[in-house]
């Protein structure tokens, strides 16, 4: 398990860290409390997954469309 802070990962680490805590927790091997240590990072971890395809999922509804049918840059969010 990784001690990067989850601010700082990217959707990718999040979510193979995120894969490793569900199997140990799944696993039943481990003891409560470690169980729920485990449980709060993957509930961050989780919360960081969200909001980067949140952020993503924005970020495509900005592209804007030139007249050719092509991608001609983004348009500044409303809010």
């Amino acid at each position: 398990m990784s001690e990067k802070p989850v601010a700082e990962m990217s959707f990718e680490e999040a979510m193979s860290e995120l894969e490793t805590l569900v199997t140990s927790l799944e696993g039943s091997q481990v003891a409560l409390d470690a169980s729920i240590n485990l449980y709060e990072r993957g509930a961050a971890l989780k919360a960081h997954c969200e909001a980067k395809l949140k952020e993503a999922e924005e970020k495509v509804a900005q592209i804007t469309f030139g007249a050719d049918g092509k991608p001609a840059g983004l348009e500044p969010s409303g809010g």
